[in-house]
């Protein structure tokens, strides 16, 4: 019982101290974030004609999944479109990594690949999630669709009974 109560003991120190440090954190504020931001955003040379062309890829993809918001199929079919960008981000950056003299003026392919995920990945999350939310709300009209016509037969079938 003794070694189970000092090790709830040194557990609760423990997460003092990682309350005792995020808050520290937020105290900081979110001035290093926006800081490191910032010098990310600047560190990328924005008229570069590729870049421009991802932009507008991404700006095409979200303008499609609004407007075909209607067809499920077509948007299931987009939402494995983004995912399967998304999984394929590591080895896309490895190919980028290695041949972006002949596309771009600076390696932005870093190992970690924080700049394809960034400029890639994060945008086809956001459209994934926009496609999710979508489908989830055609799912609840179509549920409260299928109980208003459950409700009517259910009516229709008391009706006949008391005749």
């Amino acid at each position: 019982m003794e070694e189970l109560r000092s090790a709830m003991e040194e557990h609760m120190d423990q997460m003092a101290d990682l309350v005792h440090k995020l808050s520290a954190e937020l105290r900081s504020g979110l001035r290093p974030a926006y800081e490191n931001f910032i010098g990310f955003f600047h560190a990328i040379d924005w008229k570069e004609p590729w870049l421009l062309g991802l932009v507008g890829f991404h700006f095409l993809l979200l303008l499609t999944t609004i407007t075909s918001r209607k067809n499920l199929n077509f948007q299931m079919f987009l939402f494995l479109l983004a995912l399967a960008g998304v999984y394929l981000a590591e080895r896309l950056n490895n190919f980028l990594g290695k041949n972006w003299k002949s596309f771009a003026s600076q390696n932005y392919f870093d190992p970690n690949g924080l700049f394809l995920s960034v400029l890639w990945s994060g945008p086809l999350l956001f459209i994934a999630i926009i496609i999710l939310i979508n489908t989830l709300f055609s799912l609840c009209h179509l549920i409260v669709r299928w109980k208003r016509a459950e409700l009517r037969h259910r009516a229709r079938l008391s009706r006949n009974k008391q005749e």
